[in-house]
């Protein structure tokens, strides 16, 4: 049962059991009873939507950098401020570092599988990933999950908050309508080591990866995905509701998988290579994002091998 579901046991009007001891038996904390998310201002929702562009172009950038160009944007910005919007956006430079896991210490973490394998037909590997999606007011998160081979994404889900719920209702929905892989690459992320999430794939002998710290090229290929979906959908819009985010990138998501020709699948579409149609096989060694923050080209089907170096 989700936390949200588990919320919603709480009864505010029994006698005889007190919120204290509902929320102890159910598992959840009291505050999450009581708490209304503050509005984000307008100056900040500005500030998010450069530094969202920043990092798709240079997810190298920390704070310090980040500040530095924002600055140099002539934005007035101090460093305490844009820590505080990236944590808000999910965002962390790729550098390797000691102890950077946003994970939580009681969450078991995997090892990385992927490293020397070949990935040569559907529903080997999948993956997962959550970006944030700016809107006209506000912004919500997504979680997609993808197919590494094909490329296609199978299932995918809008959430206004952080939590896991959001994540374990796209992979149920993957799984659902398209059977399962034999590996699932994630993060390290806290929704991701979460126990609804892990149980998900453990009750189906399902082997579990996980990218190392810092490492952005273990799962690049939806790092990508959320470049082209930004840069070809997101950012063009300013979606006025949840509704119409949902509906707009639902729409990109059908063209990406039904219709748009990819170079690394011989201009085949993400569909078609799944459902059955022949091609090479897949190898990430020389997958890299462009580096530079100005240079907003992207080639999202370039041909890459499985075969990560540590």
């Amino acid at each position: 049962m989700s936390a949200a579901e588990r919320r919603g046991l709480v009864d505010h009007a029994d006698l005889a059991l007190s919120i204290v001891a509902q929320c102890r038996l159910l598992k959840i904390a009291r505050s999450t009873l009581y708490y209304r998310p503050v509005a984000v201002s307008e100056d900040d929702l500005n500030l998010m939507r450069r530094m969202d562009e920043l990092y798709l172009a240079a997810p190298f950038y920390g704070s310090r950098r980040m500040v530095a160009v924002l600055r140099g944007d002539g934005l007035v910005v101090n460093r305490k401020r844009v820590r505080r919007l990236m944590r808000v956006m999910g965002l962390e430079a790729i550098y390797q570092k000691p102890n950077t896991s946003r994970g939580r210490p009681e969450h078991k973490v995997y090892p990385y599988l992927l490293r020397g394998l070949t990935v040569d037909r559907p529903n080997q590997v999948w993956c997962a990933d959550i970006t944030y999606i700016p809107m006209a007011r506000g912004f919500v998160y997504l979680v997609a999950v993808m197919d590494w081979f094909s490329r296609r994404v199978l299932a995918w889900r809008l959430s206004i908050g952080m939590d896991s719920d959001f994540c374990v209702e796209a992979l149920a929905e993957a799984m659902e309508r398209h059977g399962q892989p034999e590996i699932f690459n994630t993060d390290q992320g806290v929704q991701f080591t979460s126990g609804a999430f892990l149980d998900e794939l453990e009750q189906r002998a399902i082997r579990i990866s996980m990218d190392g710290k810092g490492r952005f090229l273990d799962n690049i290929f939806i790092e990508r995905l959320w470049r082209s979906l930004k840069y070809e959908e997101v950012f063009i819009k300013a979606y006025a509701s949840v509704a119409e985010a949902r509906q707009g990138i639902g729409g990109w998501l059908a063209f990406y998988n039904d219709e748009r020709p990819h170079q690394a699948l011989g201009y085949r579409t993400p569909r078609a290579v799944f459902e059955g149609v022949a091609c090479d096989h897949v190898d990430n060694a020389s997958a890299s994002l462009s580096r530079y923050p100005h240079d907003h080209r992207h080639n999202n089907n370039e041909k890459v091998l499985i075969n990560v170096e540590g």
